[in-house]
C-alpha cells in the first residue's frame, strides 16, 4: 500500500469507529472528512465526473458505499 492508501484505511477506520453502527455506506460528510476536502470540493468532482459513485436516496441524500469508496481509492493509487 502507499502512504496515501494507509493513511486513507487509517482515518477511514477511525470515521467508521464514530459511527452508531456498522455501515456500509458514507454519508457525503463522512467522505468529505476522510479526503479532508469541502463539500463543495466533493461537488466539484462529481460535475467532472471523478467523485466516487454515488447512491441517491428517495429523500435525495447521496451514499457511497464503503466497497465503491475502495475501489475509487485503488483506481487513484494506479493512476499515480
Amino acid at each position: 500500500m502507499t502512504r496515501f492508501a494507509d493513511h486513507a484505511a487509517h482515518v477511514r477506520e477511525g470515521v467508521l469507529r464514530t459511527m452508531a453502527t456498522p455501515a456500509r455506506y458514507l454519508t457525503v460528510k463522512a467522505f468529505c472528512d476522510l479526503m479532508g476536502i469541502s463539500r463543495r470540493t466533493f461537488q466539484e468532482w462529481r460535475a467532472k465526473q471523478t467523485a466516487p459513485k454515488c447512491l441517491k436516496l428517495p429523500n435525495g441524500e447521496l451514499r457511497i458505499s464503503i466497497a465503491e469508496y475502495d475501489r475509487w481509492v485503488s483506481r487513484l493509487e494506479e493512476a499515480a
